[in-house]
């Protein structure tokens, strides 16, 4: 009768820093920002969470890692050969690689990459204003109002759309029952937009402000 097998322990598997800000991704895709842990994501990828402080000191590097990750996704589509036309192409593909991800306008938020994704799409955007005849004090201002403008209204359309409970409504609902229900003439002919999930209608129109304001800066210059 031969003897049983013995599992062999040998080394637990190494952490591939590119593979685990991966996982990190798919896991926040399934669970959210608020579930995911670091001893859930060492649970994912079969290893102790202690393994993970290699890579990340804190919860909040894997944060910037990811944000990171994501910026490399950016594709800003071939436009107008204008500043204007390429402006917009780069804020509408970092908006949509913030909403590739669940809750990826709050992972992005707060971090400070230096990595090469998120220089290059800096590199990126400072080209457009710099070649636009933008002084450098300026472009760098405008780039950095781009990025939260952009990085804001995802926020907001991310907190929208998120799912609610049973029986809970949703902050439209809440918005139209309390304007309708009170003295505000000028909040009760506008709420149909207000409460408007068109969120391309409203990132466009913001936009527009913005790039018109960016006009206007430039003439100035």
């Amino acid at each position: 009768m031969s003897s049983p097998s013995i599992p062999s322990r040998g080394r637990p598997p190494r952490l591939d820093r590119a593979k685990t800000v991966e996982t990190a991704l798919e896991l926040l895709d399934d669970v959210g920002l608020e579930a995911l842990t670091m001893r859930r994501l060492a649970d994912r990828l079969g290893v102790q969470a202690g393994a993970l402080y290699r890579h990340f000191t804190t919860k909040q590097d894997l944060l910037t890692a990811m944000a990171e990750r994501m910026l490399g996704d950016v594709q800003a589509s071939a436009g107008p050969e204008d500043w204007e036309g390429r402006l917009r192409a780069l804020a509408r593909a970092l908006r949509q690689v913030l909403l590739a991800r669940r809750d990826g306008a709050r992972v992005f938020g707060g971090t400070h990459s230096v990595g090469p994704h998120t220089l290059a799409f800096a590199e990126s955007v400072l080209g457009v204003f710099r070649e636009a005849g933008f002084k450098d004090e300026d472009a760098a201002r405008a780039l950095m109002t781009l990025v939260n403008f952009t990085l804001g209204h995802t926020l907001e359309e991310q907190a929208a759309t998120m799912p609610r409970e049973d029986g809970v409504p949703d902050d439209a609902d809440r918005l139209r029952s309390a304007v309708l229900a009170g003295p505000y003439p000028h909040l009760t002919a506008t709420v149909p937009v207000l409460t408007s999930t068109d969120f391309d209608a409203h990132f466009e129109f913001a936009l527009d402000v913005h790039v018109e304001g960016l006009r206007r800066l430039r003439r100035g210059a």
